[in-house]
């Protein structure tokens, strides 16, 4: 089993529909849910997805305080605040109650994580940034065995010149919205020595990952081996017919890679930040690894949580 934290947002559906993955998935351990930043409403959408597999486990939120203990604080204050919940979450899965059921978010993560446990990410590092500060680098506070994270760029230099998607062409740096939503905590995560490895799912991949008619009707004929998939198929089902393009599928894309990293080509880099943008280049001895190719049928297999058909 792969001991595993997943932090994540709720303005996409592929953050919630990874959670709804991760708690399906045979060979995970999925430990915590923390969330950014962690409104109760995202709280809720948690809980519920928990719900559905009976999974009883901690929820922590970047935003949680004190006052979370008077739930007619939030109630009255609900059209004062934003909720960072999608729409997309509530006509498809339908109301969905808030819930004050959550813990701050790094109290979470220094609970949860230790050398064995991989810390997933798929939006702002804001909950890890705060499990960073508090630990001050002392390893037997706060320790993450692997960090995979959804963000960064990978480009010239890095990628193949045949590899590089053509909006990437050429580039070297490149806004991307998980590590710009808290620089500061993204760099903290880069030098910490509380962090082992460090892999970056980037764009010039995963802006090549979709979730489009074809893998719909591949899911098909299997939905019904796992109850995740057929809540995805289910959901994407939906979705599909008001958005038959399909639907970027960076965050499934991170978690696969974090299940079964051979499914991807990787390179040992630096990271770096410039004016609002992220680039990398090749570098040693830096524990940190970057998405430069997929073996696309192997992620469909890993997805898929078995072989496809023949």
């Amino acid at each position: 089993m792969l001991d595993l934290v997943w932090d994540m947002e709720t303005g996409d559906p592929d953050d919630f529909l990874t959670l709804i993955w991760l708690l399906g998935h045979p060979s995970i351990h999925l430990k915590a849910v923390t969330v950014t930043p962690g409104s109760p409403e995202q709280v809720g959408v948690v809980r519920y997805a928990l719900s559905l597999f009976h999974a009883d486990i901690p929820v922590g939120s970047f935003l949680y305080d004190e006052t979370w203990e008077n739930p007619r604080t939030w109630e009255a204050s609900k059209g004062l605040r934003k909720s960072h919940v999608s729409q997309w979450h509530y006509k498809t899965f339908g109301n969905i109650p808030l819930s004050l059921d959550a813990q701050p978010g790094w109290q979470v993560l220094h609970e949860a994580c230790d050398a064995q446990t991989t810390l997933l990410t798929g939006g702002p590092l804001k909950n890890l940034g705060a499990a960073l500060s508090r630990a001050k680098g002392d390893a037997s506070i706060f320790e993450v065995g692997r960090l995979v994270a959804q963000g960064g760029f990978a480009g010239e230099g890095v990628v193949p010149p045949e590899k590089q998607l053509d909006k990437f062409k050429g580039m070297t740096f490149c806004p991307t919205w998980n590590l710009c939503g808290d620089p500061h905590s993204a760099l903290m995560a880069l030098t910490s020595p509380n962090i082992h490895a460090r892999y970056f799912v980037s764009k010039n991949v995963c802006h090549r990952v979709y979730y489009n008619k074809p893998l719909h009707s591949l899911l098909k004929p299997i939905r019904t081996t796992n109850p995740a998939l057929e809540m995805i198929w289910d959901a994407m089902e939906q979705y599909l017919r008001k958005k038959s393009q399909g639907k970027k599928f960076h965050d499934p894309l991170a978690a696969c890679c974090a299940v079964d990293p051979s499914i991807a080509t990787w390179a040992e880099v630096e990271l770096m930040y410039e004016q609002g943008k992220w680039g990398s280049q090749l570098a040693e001895e830096t524990n940190t690894w970057i998405i430069t190719d997929l073996d696309d049928e192997a992620f469909i297999e890993t997805l898929f949580m078995q072989n496809l058909p023949a």
